[in-house]
């Protein structure tokens, strides 16, 4: 197969943006896995990571579907701004509190939510985003690009999180995420202006109504509702990340280097799938394609249960993450080329819930029955409750299974 640079990349704004993004989340996913080394110090209560989850999330659950009103009425350019810039600050506050040596627990959950509640407000906006700066027959593309840009900072990240929190300390860590963020803010800068399609005078309109439409959206949309439905039950399933201090120090008796690469190993594999994605003009049958997928992901996540070695633990992260990466590529695609432009903030605020709820939930449902039972259990278990979710999903909605991806897009899905 001959390699070509990918049509999204030919495009400067979105090339922008993409570089951008890239380095920010090698930055977050650097704080991400050193908050949990962080929390797995300061306790040994596997409930207690798992309330970084639910921190993680009850912001989500509150902002989601305001963040998305506001992506569909505002200019979504400055709403990056400022949400880029108050997760800077906070990366900033944990690491001035971890070199002072005075963090706490309570301190790091409450940063945690603080940083959550800029997240919902930036990614309905940075999503809805993505479709006025590519056209049409590139979108596809440039959400392959976007995971490759999450996944290259996601082993980045984590990688250099073992090696930093090693050599030079957990402050650094923070530190090194806070100054990250530069790089969205710098390539927002450079990108200038944005148009979009709104509905209203362009200024900020919450309205529970156009909330109320957003929902009624996705419910008149059965592929949409059930590709939400299956990302959830999925991630809320098999997610265990949180529970990954302890499988490496308690588990596979391994130290903080190789803690380090465990956390980088599931965007091993969702790279590598990514990148051998972006290579492919299309993506037939996209439904069962996707509906494989997250079987894949589900048996993937027992085996890693089953571990008992690092690089058998290391093999089974490598596909849980392939697998992930296609039905991330496949669900984003389905979603923002069936939906209008002027709404697609909303759909994806919407979306966010799902997509983040499932592995944020699924961190606390972890966190517990590791606390009842043990961790490998937590992770098993979750395992076969994701492939009961997918049977369920595949047999509820039929649409999802027939999808193929050629079905006509949606009056004015196009961008400009």
């Amino acid at each position: 197969m001959r390699l070509h640079i990918p049509p999204a990349l030919h495009h400067r704004s979105f090339r922008l943006l993409w570089g951008g993004l890239a380095i920010s989340i090698a930055g977050s996913q650097m704080q991400l896995w050193a908050l949990l080394w962080h929390v797995r110090i300061l306790t040994d209560q596997p409930i207690a990571l798992g309330a970084i989850g639910l921190a993680r999330i009850l912001p989500v659950i509150l902002f989601s579907l305001i963040g998305g009103a506001v992506a569909d009425t505002a200019n979504r350019r400055r709403v990056l701004f400022v949400t880029q810039s108050v997760m800077a600050l906070v990366a900033l506050i944990l690491a001035w509190l971890t070199f002072q040596g005075r963090i706490t627990l309570w301190q790091i959950y409450a940063l945690t939510a603080i940083q959550a509640s800029a997240l919902a407000f930036d990614l309905p906006a940075r999503q809805a985003l993505v479709p006025n700066l590519v056209p049409t027959e590139d979108l596809s593309n440039a959400f392959s690009m976007q995971s490759i840009a999450f996944q290259v900072g996601s082993i980045v990240g984590p990688a250099m999180s073992g090696l930093v929190i090693a050599y030079w300390g957990l402050a650094y860590a923070y530190l090194i995420d806070a100054i990250s963020f530069m790089a969205v803010i710098l390539a927002l800068l450079l990108i200038g202006t944005i148009p979009q399609h709104t509905r209203g005078t362009g200024r900020i309109q919450v309205k529970f109504s156009a909330i109320v439409e957003g929902v009624r959206f996705i419910l008149g949309q059965p592929v949409i509702l059930a590709s939400m439905l299956l990302d959830f039950f999925a991630t809320f399933f098999s997610s265990a990340n949180t529970l990954m201090p302890i499988f490496a120090r308690d588990v596979l008796n391994v130290g903080v280097v190789e803690y380090g690469w465990l956390s980088a190993a599931q965007s091993i594999g969702a790279m590598a799938a990514a990148a051998i994605i972006s290579q492919l003009k299309e993506i037939k049958r996209q439904g069962r394609t996707l509906l494989l997928s997250v079987v894949t992901f589900g048996i993937a996540t027992i085996m890693f249960g089953l571990s008992r070695t690092f690089m058998s633990a290391m093999m089974a992260l490598i596909f849980i993450g392939a697998s992930d990466s296609v039905s991330a590529i496949i669900r984003n695609t389905i979603r923002q080329l069936q939906t209008p432009d002027y709404i697609r903030g909303r759909m994806t605020s919407i979306n966010q819930i799902f997509f983040l709820g499932g592995p944020q939930l699924g961190e606390v449902e972890a966190g517990l029955v590791a606390q009842l039972f043990s961790a490998p259990f937590a992770v098993i278990s979750g395992g076969i409750g994701c492939l009961l979710a997918v049977g369920w999903i595949a047999r509820r909605w039929p649409q999802l299974r027939h999808y193929n991806g050629d079905e006509p897009i949606k009056a004015g899905a196009m961008a400009d």
